[in-house]
Parts: C-alpha cells; structure tokens; sequence
C-alpha cells in the first residue's frame, strides 16, 4: 500500500505505458453492434440491465469503499468529488448517474420495473465479484487503479490524455447538445435528447478527469511492488470485462459473423 508521502512522487511513465497498453485493448468485438443501428431493443435491454447491474447503480458505494480505506489527503479529495458528482450530479446537472442512467432507460421505452431485479449473468457476476473484492479486500491502490482508470476509462484513454494535457478546452453547451444528437440512442432508436442528461453530465463532468485519474494513480504506485499489483488487477479486470461482454453478447444472440 502506498505511503501517504509517497503520493506526490513524480510519475513513472514506462508504467503508464504498460497501463495504457492493457486500455488498448478495452474493446469488445460487439461494441459495434450494441452501438450501431440494427440492435433490437429487446437485446438493449439486456445490454442495459447487465450494464446497470454490475456496475452502474452502485458506482458511488464502490468509490466509498475507497475513500473509507483513508488514502492520503489528495486522493481522498478526489475521490470525494467524483463520489459527489455520481451520487449527486452535484457538479452537473443535479441527479445521481444511477437515477440519470435510469432517466435514459425511459427514454429507450423501459420501465425502473425493468431494472429493479436483474439476474446477473454468469460471467457478469464474477466480473462484479472482482470489483466487490477489489474494492474491499484488496488496498486502496489497486481499487482506485481498477474504479477510476479500467471502469470509468476506455479504449480512447491515449486520446483523451493527449487532449487533456494539451490543455483543450471544456466543451460548450453546444458542443455537448451536438454530441447529444449524435448519440446511438438518439439517432437510432428516437429518445429525446432531453432523457439524455447522463451523456450531459458526463460531458460536464469530463474536462480534466481523465488525467486526474492517471496522475493519481501514478504518484501513489511508485515501488516495483505497488506497480505489479496495479499492473495485475487492471489486467485481471479487463480479462474479467471481455468475458462479461462476451456473455452479454451471448445471451443477446450476436455472433462475430452478425
């Protein structure tokens, strides 16, 4: 576990590196289609439902756990906004991220009936049972490694850093409303922009948080065993997030072929 002075030590970018290398691969062969315009609403739902199941509803509990394990003064700051924001949408637009999530799930036609009791999928479950045990009985390293840079980042991390440090510039209201309109949801399957203030309160929310995340993270890891033990759960959890996509995309009935 880190040490609360070593949090401010200067990150190490070989390290990041090798983080970055296992974000490359945050992919699902699926995606395409979950995200494209032929996917039925029926296999949304259980797209959403598993979505919303895992991680989604109790994001803000699994950050808590975090800050409850007292990591140094910084980080615990951080954490304490993120949870409020998700808790919330304090920073945003005045919702918690589960009830904005659910906001947008009415929009697609589902009821919060739908989402009240899911019944995990086998690889879902144990996907959730790492980020329960990641998030309790592992350090507060490993858990904020695994929450802050694998769950709430993407493919696109490289990107998203590079236009960070660049200093870009928040995105405008319209900017946001565009990509609103742009969104899958939106132009696929009709939902009215205005059920869409998750994808609102994210990008609110976006501007500086994904370097926030990596710079966390990469000052508290800086003994070879602090590295090792990020490096293992952030590939343990992206093993466990492909075969949880690979189920989903099972019990919907897409194939590599659809």
């Amino acid at each position: 576990m880190a040490g609360r002075g070593r949090a401010a030590a200067r990150p190490d970018r070989s390290f990041q590196e090798r983080l970055l290398a296992v974000m490359d691969r945050k992919h699902h062969w699926a995606w395409p289609v979950f995200s494209g315009n032929r996917i039925t609403l029926d296999r949304l739902k259980i797209h959403f439902q598993q979505e919303f199941s895992v991680y989604v509803r109790d994001f803000p509990l699994l950050l808590g756990r975090l800050y409850a394990k007292n990591p140094p003064e910084e980080i615990r700051r951080e954490l304490a906004a993120n949870l409020y924001e998700e808790e919330t949408g304090g920073l945003s637009v005045g919702r918690s991220h589960p009830a904005l999530f659910l906001e947008m799930m009415k929009g697609l036609g589902f009821s919060e009936r739908d989402f009240s009791r899911i019944r995990l999928l086998p690889a879902s479950r144990i996907y959730r049972q790492w980020l329960d045990r990641v998030t309790t009985s592992r350090s507060w390293l490993e858990g904020l490694a695994v929450m802050t840079i694998f769950v709430e980042g993407s493919v696109k991390e490289r990107q998203e850093l590079a236009d960070e440090a660049a200093g870009h510039r928040p995105k405008s209201d319209d900017e946001i409303d565009a990509a609103i309109r742009n969104h899958p949801l939106v132009q696929f399957h009709g939902v009215d922009p205005k059920a869409m203030d998750l994808i609102r309160a994210h990008q609110r929310v976006e501007h500086g948080h994904r370097l926030a995340a990596w710079q966390m993270v990469l000052r508290a890891a800086v003994t070879p065993s602090q590295q090792r033990a990020v490096s293992a759960a952030i590939e343990k959890s992206l093993d466990l997030w492909l075969r949880y996509r690979d189920g989903v995309a099972k019990a919907c009935g897409i194939t590599r072929d659809s």
